[in-house]
């Protein structure tokens, strides 16, 4: 029998918590070392009264554990617009407990109860072959009836309710008063499908086992350095970062070699000092204390018994995820997130908190040369900037099994119109040199100003390595935009190479023969007249690269930021305007509003604009 708990998140969720056997007590002490003296709590008598005080607001207080988890894997469901004034017709239906079935097909499963007439209606077919007929959709688009219940979901607590005119689930807080209206008592009911939350989160089973290599012998591995990161919840984002920043010698030496010299000079409250808690973060995960192989007496009772217990191994960091997620509007919930945003964050708050002069993100800090050529006039700028990664696209066009992708198209749509479930997945093959050669392409900066003509010109740029990274961080841009516009992931295989030589991509400098573009800046036009400030007041709003601006905006970054970025760097591209981001989102300025000398206060025009602004905002 199915039921709807929430366990007690300070507690092991894989053991049976409600079988009768287990009885659980909360005991304190207070500890006194290095004696390790215990004093069992409360305890008025024999302890000060600002001890016990103290003791008090330390068992009081939420822990990262119980603040977080709680959420971790609910969805952040709204209230129909629609339960309040829902109207239910008396046509005097009312809902059997069980043998339910689609009113226009034979379907028993993945049915749902409209609750405005009482239909039951079978839900949308899925590619994978279950679901159903869409009846409860079209039912929708004929009659408007917005608000379905999904049948073997309803218990005591609830049920699963979706709101076809909002295309979203949604909460209905008189879900028993709707049900009733048809027969349905909530307190008899209990749970006999799947919800729409376990349909969400159930896994591609097929490619988790090939991650996980199932099937294959493997043996467990234990001690410094082999220590796992239990999910918090949408946290392995974080937990392949750690992992990979704690493997680099670099970072356990300013970390975990310094462990002593940084709880001696830690602040008063070490869960707000971010060194304390990369060096306990970093010890957790090198010292082998929580990477233990169990003992061979409980091997043992655990074949005889023929039951396996999990080994309390691997280290929960939430304190660390409370402190570094704290005032990000993203990583401070408990939404699936972007590592590569997460490293970039990172490695802010390392540059930020570094240890005297050593930086251990200095392993992946390196220069990038630009060279920048008026086709005109042939002349040519260079430029460095500083990058911790490297950005390259997916070069789909040089996929290796283009035979096989093709045939497989045809076989899914063939699956999809017939509703079969789908052939098994081929993703396109892509060599990483075809993403590297990106790298190396010339590419067509547009509205250049040349410095040389003093005027708008075509103009060309190109990138190569200044400097070469200890170790380089790849970012392969999946994420692309199709023709509605809607965000999506590139579903390809990248075969990387074992060994990759990039010496070719060094920098060459000035070459004999080349003339410098003059260091001239494009001239700035601010109006002194109040009569010109209003007349620019109206003007056409500049370009905006919406492509790049849009890229950026679903990394999680403010919008006005994204446009002041894309504006700064001249429409050049959403990597330089990344760049431009991450060099800016620190100061206070950043999300505010851009605002354009020569034009009527910000971006966009707004009523009541008062005239051309100072000089306070100019590009950096």
């Amino acid at each position: 029998k199915r039921r709807n708990i929430k366990l007690f998140l300070d507690l092991e969720s894989n053991l049976d918590l409600n079988n009768e056997d287990y009885e659980y007590e909360d005991e304190a002490k207070l500890v006194i070392f290095p004696d390790h003296y215990e004093i069992p709590l409360p305890n008025i008598e024999e302890l000060p009264a600002l001890v016990t005080i103290a003791c008090d607001a330390v068992l009081s207080s939420k822990s990262p554990y119980r603040k977080q988890d709680p959420d971790s894997w609910e969805e952040e469901l709204q209230i129909s617009k629609h339960a309040n004034s829902l109207v239910q017709m008396d046509n005097g239906i009312r809902i059997p407990p069980s043998g339910w079935k689609c009113s226009k097909c034979d379907l028993r499963e993945n049915l749902w109860l409209n609750l405005t007439d009482g239909s039951i209606l079978c839900g949308k077919w899925f590619f994978d072959g279950s679901g159903g007929n869409g009846h409860a959709l079209e039912h929708f688009k004929e009659m408007g009836y917005p608000l379905a219940v999904k049948l073997g979901t309803i218990t005591p607590d609830g049920a699963d309710v979706y709101s076809f005119e909002e295309e979203e689930a949604v909460l209905d807080p008189h879900i028993a008063k709707h049900l009733a209206h048809f027969g349905i008592d909530m307190l008899q009911m209990h749970v006999t499908e799947n919800g729409l939350r376990d349909n969400e989160i159930k896994p591609r089973v097929s490619e988790w086992e090939v991650i996980q290599e199932s099937g294959m012998k493997l043996k467990p591995m234990y001690g410094p350095g082999y220590t796992g990161i239990k999910n918090m919840g949408n946290s392995c984002y974080i937990s392949s970062i750690l992992q990979a920043i704690f493997s680099i010698p670099e970072f356990q030496r300013a970390y975990v070699g310094n462990l002593t010299r940084i709880f001696d000079y830690s602040s008063l409250d070490p869960t707000q000092d971010f060194n304390t808690q990369m060096a306990k973060l970093g010890h957790g995960l090198l010292s082998g204390q929580y990477s233990k192989p169990p003992v061979k007496s409980e091997l043992i009772e655990q074949v005889m018994k023929e039951q396996h217990k999990p080994q309390h191994n691997g280290i929960s960091p939430r304190m660390f995820k409370a402190f570094v997620s704290k005032g990000h509007p993203e990583f401070s919930s408990s939404r699936q997130q972007d590592a590569l945003e997460f490293f970039l964050h990172l490695i802010n708050l390392i540059e930020r908190n570094r240890i005297g002069s050593e930086n251990p993100s200095d392993v992946f800090r390196f220069l990038v040369e630009e060279r920048t050529q008026c086709c005109q006039t042939r002349k040519v700028r260079y430029t460095e900037r500083v990058e911790y990664l490297m950005q390259l696209p997916v070069a789909m066009e040089a996929a290796i099994n283009k035979d096989e992708l093709i045939a497989y198209e045809l076989k899914r749509r063939e699956a999809e119109t017939a509703r079969r479930p789908p052939p098994e997945m081929v993703r396109a093959r892509i060599p990483f040199s075809a993403c590297l050669q990106a790298f190396t392409e010339p590419e067509n900066v547009e509205d250049f100003w040349s410095s040389a003509l003093q005027a708008k010109s075509a103009g060309v740029k190109t990138s190569r390595f200044a400097s070469f990274p200890e170790y380089l961080v790849v970012q392969i841009k999946k994420f692309t935009f199709g023709l509605d516009w809607i965000p999506k992931k590139l579903d390809v295989s990248i075969d990387m190479p074992d060994l990759l030589d990039i010496t070719h991509l060094r920098a060459t400098g000035f070459q004999p023969g080349e003339e410098e573009l003059p260091d001239i800046s494009p001239p700035v036009i601010i109006p002194d007249d109040p009569k010109d400030g209003m007349m620019n007041h109206f003007m056409e709003p500049p370009d905006f690269d919406e492509s790049s601006m849009m890229q950026l905006a679903e990394m999680g970054f403010p919008l006005e930021a994204c446009r002041k970025a894309v504006y700064y760097t001249g429409n050049m591209g959403a990597e330089v305007a990344f760049n431009w981001i991450i060099a800016h989102m620190e100061e206070p300025d950043f999300a505010e509003p851009l605002s354009i000398p020569g034009y009527g206060g910000t971006a966009f025009p707004q009523t009541g604009g008062s005239g051309a602004p100072g000089l306070d905002n100019q590009p950096p």
